[in-house]
This record gives structure tokens, sequence and C-alpha cells, in this order.
């Protein structure tokens, strides 16, 4: 149990908490600050724990992230202190440390000290160093610059980890039509409202659709392309794959798939709910490279019942396909999946020797981590890392995660951001995830949309 006497400190620092898994005794805490001073007392057992920063600051959102971010690691200092645990990303608990690591660089300062202060592990300071370096020539903070997200809500079957909407398209397939319809006329409105970096048709898994129901989906967007824009499909898992399909893809502009395996154990992905086999993964690979399109290929690290070893092998085949972006999953309780219902708190054997293990691999093989983000309840205290080839990283994912672009997103779940550079802060306007919904209030999305931009 944790209580604390500052109300918006609390979900901070139950996300330091959790790290430290369940077997904990009850926690107070207690913050004060005096001018420029943020005290903090932990008791943990009866143990008190005190530290105090010091740090300027100016208006009351500069106040509560110091706040938030001194609470925690003091938090994290005496449970580390309490269980003898270190954590690989110490107390940044945030889902973007790249974003940390933007802000010093913009203040005049190197990052890593402040990162030791926080206690993040040398190897992986030295990992966003990589990251913000393959960074260069596409990061950009642009004002009425914007990139393209088109959703695709529906799916084979649904993945026992998967938190999004989707669900079996042999329930859901009876709106598809009005779906399309809704999606074509949220199109429609934004078009031409930004100066577009990218698009990016995800999901769900877009190319579950039929040609007919894809080649609506493509010529709604086709509009928003411009020379000079990356168009990326989220094609999904290789058993909808058809030449067909692909065909399509190349012939509207589309430059870079997605295929997303997860895994190249045939036992996993049982277990998983997938309704494919590692052979599809290379015959839909091989129609893919027919294509010319850039490939990224998607592996979860800690799958249900994988072992070391199944997910090593998965980590050679991958890189043995040479695609052109890899990315690295850390299995991660989420609400509304199945695996969440069932796992309240998410340990997984063998987690950092797997990560351990891509990052070796993957950079011997010639690649560079470009992006990455963590997530709340995530194995192992990990992170999500996408991996490139030299000149191939997908500029969708580097402005998503460094949000540097406003983001306008179309679809039933869709989350739309728009960026302030100049205050710091960033405005998002969400869809309903339920595709019914969506769809009989249309009219209403596509204006808010529209006003949302002016």
């Amino acid at each position: 149990m944790l209580t604390t006497n500052t109300d918006f400190l609390y979900g901070e620092l139950m996300d330091v908490l959790r790290l430290f898994g369940a077997e904990l005794p009850d926690v107070a805490h207690y913050f004060v600050h005096d001018g420029y001073k943020f005290a903090n007392s932990v008791i943990v057992g009866g143990r008190e724990y005190d530290f105090t920063e010091e740090m300027p600051w100016r208006g009351e959102l500069e106040f509560k992230r110091y706040a938030k971010r001194f609470s925690k690691l003091a938090l994290y200092k005496a449970l580390r202190a309490e269980t003898g645990k270190e954590m690989p990303w110490g107390a940044l608990t945030g889902i973007r440390p790249t974003k940390l690591a933007y802000a010093e660089r913009e203040a005049g300062r190197d990052f890593f000290p402040l990162f030791k202060k926080f206690c993040v592990s040398r190897e992986n300071a030295e990992l966003v160093a990589d990251v913000l370096s393959s960074q260069e020539g596409i990061y950009a903070k642009e004002e009425g610059t914007a990139d393209l997200y088109v959703g695709i809500p529906f799916c084979p079957s649904k993945c026992n980890y998967c938190s999004f909407i989707t669900a079996d398209i042999g329930r859901t397939g009876k709106y598809i039509g009005g779906y399309l319809d809704a999606l074509e006329k949220e199109l429609d409105a934004v078009h031409g409202i930004r100066r577009l970096k990218s698009v990016y048709v995800g999901g769900g898994t877009p190319l579950v659709l039929d040609a007919e129901a894809l080649e609506r989906v493509l010529r709604a967007v086709a509009p928003h392309i411009a020379a000079g824009v990356e168009y990326t499909v989220e094609a999904g898992r290789p058993d909808v794959f058809t030449d067909e399909k692909l065909a399509l893809l190349k012939a509207h502009g589309v430059t870079r798939i997605c295929v997303n395996p997860q895994t190249f154990s045939d036992a996993t992905l049982v277990r998983i709910g997938r309704k494919h086999t590692a052979a599809d993964i290379y015959k839909a690979f091989g129609m893919a490279e027919k294509c010319g399109f850039d490939i990224n290929c998607d592996l979860i690290a800690g799958l249900t019942g994988e072992s070391l070893a199944e997910f090593k092998d998965s980590i050679d085949r991958a890189i043995a396909l040479s695609p052109a972006n890899i990315t690295v999953h850390s299995l991660c309780l989420k609400k509304g999946a199945k695996l969440k219902e069932e796992e309240s708190l998410l340990f997984v054997a063998d987690i950092e020797k797997m990560i351990a293990y891509s990052r070796e691999k993957l950079y011997a093989a010639g690649y560079k981590p470009y992006y990455l983000y963590r997530q709340k309840y995530m194995a192992g205290n990990s992170e999500n890392t996408g991996w490139t080839k030299a000149g191939k990283a997908c500029v969708y994912n580097v402005d998503v995660m460094e949000e540097i672009a406003d983001n306008i997103a179309c679809g039933a779940n869709a989350v739309s951001k728009r960026v302030f550079f100049a205050e710091g802060r960033i405005e998002r306007i969400g869809s309903p995830k339920d595709i019914p919904t969506y769809i009989d209030k249309i009219d209403a999305i596509a204006e808010e949309k529209r006003k949302f931009f002016a």
C-alpha cells in the first residue's frame, strides 16, 4: 500500500512501486517544497529515507515536472536500498527517455549526467545516444507539419497480448462497408490542413480486408500523398498477404510495409492466438521483396511460454531475412488484453537476456537503434526499440515517438495530437473506440477534427 500527502504525485509514485513487485511493506511518502527546494521523505517498513534536491522552476507546469521527477527518484532510491534491486532504466518511468535527452540537449547540457543521477544503466544511456544519432536528418520541430494515421480496426483473430479495439473479422466484418464510408468522409475533411511528412495505414491488420475494400482505403488516402511523403502500410500478419493486395499497395505509391510475425516459433504462434506459421512469414517476405518495398519486421520478447532459445532463433531468422527495419518489443500487460485479464503482474524468465541478445546481434548485423519507447507493466522494466539499416529509418515512427509534429489520426479509437512548441504542450482529441459509434457520429467527428487543427 502507498500513501502520499500530495495527490498529483500518486500515479507517478505507483509507477515506481510497480517496478519492484508486489512483495513490499507499506510505503508512506511526504513531499514539501520551499522555493526551489524539493524535499521528499519515504518511509518503508519503519525506516525513513530523506532526499532534497534544488532546481529553479518557472510556472506551475515546470514545478510539477520537477516535483514528479524528484519524488520518483526518492522513492526509487529508498526501494533500491530496501530490496537491493537495480532497474535498467532506474527511476525513469516515462515512456520516452529520448525526449528527456533532447530536452537536456536543448538546454545546452549533456544528458548523460542526468541519466546517471536517475540511476539509468550506462548501456541504456548509450542506447539513447545511438537513437539520437540515428535520428539526425529526420528529427526536426517544424510548425505546420503533420503525419497522417489511418486506422483499420480489423484482424483475422485477436492475439492474447493485444489491447487494441480490433476483433476477429468474422464478428466485425459486417461493419466494413459503413466503416469505410465514414473513414472516407473523415479523410476528406482533413485534406490539406497540414503539410504531411508521412502517411501510415495501421491497424489492426489492414491486409485482412479483401482487395476491393483495401483499394477503397488506398483511394481515400491517395489525395494526401505528395512528393517526398513517406507512405507506410502495416500489412500485418503473413497469412493475409496476396500478390493482388501487394500489387495494389505498389500501384498506389506505398513505399514500405510492416510484416508482423512477432515470433518464428510455431508453438508460440498457437499460444498467442495467431493463425499462421513460420513458413507463412517466409512466404510473405518473398512476396513483398518482389514488389521492392522497404520492410519492417516486428518481434516480441517474452511471449507466453516462449524460451530464450526460441526468442534467439527468431532474432537470428529475422536478421537473416535482412529487412530494412526490425522492431523488438518487450511483452507488456495492457488494459483490454486477454493477457491482462489472466495476469496481474508480468514476470518473464530471461527477459533481460532476450533484450541483451537482440541488441548484440542487431548491432553486429549493422542495424542501429532509431526509436525507443517504454510502457507501464512492461516485462523486466525494459523497452521497445526500432532498429534500422543505414538510411532506412521510418519517419513516421520518429515523429510519433518524439512528438515533433502534429498527428492527424483518422478512424475508430484514433487519437490525434496537436503540438504547441512555444508553449511546450500537446493537446489530444480521440475518436470513439466502438466501431458502430464511430460510424454513427462521423459527421460530428469530422467537424471536430477540422476545428481542432484550425
